[in-house]
């Protein structure tokens, strides 16, 4: 009995010579892991050699000499367990088969994915809320890490959009609606979908990944039609006009009504669907006073009313497609037209033409040039009526009315402001108004100075040279000028130390011994006569003489008294008459003023007064008979 299990010993020892063996059959590798050394070492008989049998992963291992290699760095998305067959051979002959595993660990690697860079999905506006409106399959994110688990975040690109929606759940991305959707509110929703493959944002490996939503939200028929202007107290509900309007009794008007706030109007209150609205009248027409245009919603009069009565009207307005419909009220007072008046905007109204134009011109509004001047007047009871006024100048045969514009109607040739009264008359009520035309005829065409004209940066630059170069050769001429004047009292008192100056602005070469300072005469009393005025001194060699004359106003002159006594010292021309102080503009009004005083001998002075007004006998000669001009204005015509 003792030898037996010795015998048994070597029989076992010698077999595992004869035969392949190795000291590990199973491993545990992660993925992506490159392996450079042996996996394991096989022990071979020196008779037998070893190879890798048909099982074996394919291209995963590699035996070099009696060494088993992997051969491969291991993806356990690809494959998660590889196999090694060894086959020992004698010749051709298989003695000895092992097999060896290696199971790859998996490792978070590979990042979630969506199918889609964007989605789009309509939502129709009266979807349920609570409902459903994406199905997670559509929206949910692929990992090849197939143990990872994916946490998906909704995030709003669209301000509010995410008071509609929201997502299933963190780990469900089904979208659902929170609340009922507004398609005139939030017609568009764009949001971002987040996924990601760790809870923890901060944890390592994690990996996200994000999507476009876009949701569109179609109109659905939830509204019935609005009669506008309406008051809203909500994207759902219009608290909608009621129509009020006046006619007069005894005359069928020939157009449409007109009410207020405003016309008959609705609009679907659905404004994505904007469906086409049909009029009609539920009550009030069965006398056919009155008719409504289906499409228009315009309220016509089929035959007048003989006497003061008031019409309720029920309008319905009416989807085109029969889905829904409104009905609003319309009240019309028939009134008695006599009496009304109708009446002007403005009691005064202004215009502007050129001098030389002739028949047929429009005159413009002094306000807005080149606008045309309108004299529109308007019935208070009855607008419907505005349409029946006619417009005529009584007063004046230089202008006439065309309807509401104002054109000449003669050759203008004078200069100046013209006045006419505008009568307008109601054909329909016979009421008649009244207003004032003011239109003043210049030598220029009237230019605009009501708009707020703007100048770019390059316009002010080339004034801004233009005026520097003006100002430069200013500059110059006066230098001239004083060289020219007063060159010979520089150089004669370049050497000499210079005089002290009496202070004061008055220059001293216009005043005589006789005057004491330049303030006019106070007016005379009513009653007693002016005072005779002193004796002028001798004429100035340097007063110019008149080039020209421009008309002025006379002098006016109290009772008994001469017009030399009470002068004006305001004119356009210098004067010779002498015995009073004259401030000269000339003809622009932006020239300069030239104060002259004219010193003229007495007797001429008197020759002044026997003539009754400053002009003297020239001005007189110039007037036509009766005291006016050639191109004075009609008999008709009231000018200023």
């Amino acid at each position: 009995m003792g030898t037996w299990p010795l015998l048994l010993l070597l029989l076992v020892a010698t077999a595992q010579a004869q035969v392949c063996s190795v000291n590990q059959t199973f491993f545990e590798i992660e993925e992506n892991t490159t392996l450079s050394a042996p996996l394991l070492d096989i022990y071979v008989p020196e008779d037998q050699q070893v190879t890798l049998g048909p099982s074996s992963t394919l291209f995963a291992f590699r035996i070099r000499g009696t060494q088993l290699f992997l051969n491969i760095t291991p993806d356990y998305e690809e494959n998660s367990m590889l196999q090694a067959h060894l086959e020992c051979k004698r010749g051709d002959t298989v003695v000895t088969q092992l097999r060896v595993f290696v199971s790859v660990l998996d490792v978070n690697d590979n990042p979630p994915v969506f199918p889609y860079k964007t989605k789009q999905w309509g939502v129709p506006e009266d979807t349920k809320v609570k409902a459903t409106v994406i199905p997670e399959t559509e929206l949910e994110a692929q990992d090849r890490d197939r143990d990872d688990i994916l946490f998906y975040t909704l995030q709003e690109v669209t301000p509010g959009a995410s008071d509609f929606f929201s997502l299933a759940g963190v780990n469900r991305p089904a979208l659902q609606l929170d609340r009922s959707l507004d398609f005139d509110a939030l017609p568009r929703m764009t949001f971002q979908l987040l996924v990601r493959d760790t809870q923890e944002e901060n944890k390592q490996p994690s990996h996200s990944a994000t999507a476009t939503l876009i949701l569109e939200v179609q109109p659905a028929d939830l509204r019935p039609p609005w009669f506008l202007p309406c008051v809203y107290s909500d994207g759902h509900v219009c608290i909608q006009a009621q129509y009020h309007g006046a006619v007069p009794t005894g005359h069928r008007l020939p157009g449409p009504l007109t009410l207020r706030p405003g016309p008959i109007y609705a609009v679907d209150g659905d404004r994505g669907i904007d469906e086409r609205i049909i009029y009609s009248m539920v009550t009030g027409h069965e006398d056919g006073t009155f008719s409504i245009g289906a499409d228009s919603g315009n309220l016509t009069m089929a035959k007048s009313i003989p006497s003061p009565q008031t019409f309720v009207l029920m309008v319905k307005g009416e989807q085109a497609d029969g889905a829904r419909y409104s009905v609003t009220q319309v009240t019309v007072e028939a009134l008695d037209a006599n009496g009304s008046l109708p009446r002007f905007p403005e009691s005064l109204y202004r215009g502007t033409v050129a001098l030389g134009s002739g028949p047929g011109v429009a005159v413009q509004d002094a306000a807005a040039p080149p606008q045309p001047l309108r004299i529109r007047a308007q019935d208070p009871e009855f607008p419907d009526l505005n349409s029946a006024i006619t417009y005529r100048i009584t007063n004046n045969s230089n202008f006439r009315m065309d309807g509401e514009a104002v054109l000449t109607s003669a050759l203008l040739m004078q200069a100046g402001v013209f006045y006419a009264e505008v009568e307008a008359t109601n054909t329909v009520t016979s009421g008649t108004a009244t207003t004032v035309l003011e239109v003043q005829v210049s030598e220029q065409e009237p230019s605009s100075t009501a708009g707020d004209r703007r100048f770019s940066t390059v316009e002010m630059a080339v004034l801004g040279g233009v005026l520097g170069a003006l100002l430069l050769l200013a500059l110059i001429a006066l230098t001239v000028l004083v060289h020219k004047h007063y060159g010979h009292r520089l150089k004669c008192c370049s050497g000499k130390a210079l005089e002290p100056q009496p202070q004061g602005f008055d220059n001293k070469a216009f005043l005589t011994k006789d005057e004491a300072n330049w303030e006019p005469a106070p007016s005379p009393p009513p009653s007693p006569a002016p005072p005779a005025p002193p004796k002028p001194a001798e004429p100035s060699p340097h007063s110019p003489a008149p080039s020209h004359r421009v008309p002025e106003s006379p002098a006016v002159a109290p009772d008994g008294g001469s017009p030399a006594a009470v002068r004006s010292i305001l004119t356009k021309e210098r004067r010779p008459e002498g015995g009073y102080k004259a401030v000269w503009f000339g003809e622009d009004i932006g020239a300069e003023a030239d104060v002259v005083v004219l010193n003229t001998p007495g007797s001429e002075v008197d020759g002044a007064g026997d003539s009754g007004s400053e002009g003297g006998g020239d001005e007189g000669a110039d007037a036509g008979p009766g005291g006016r001009g050639q191109d004075a204005p009609g008999t008709d015509s009231i000018y200023f």
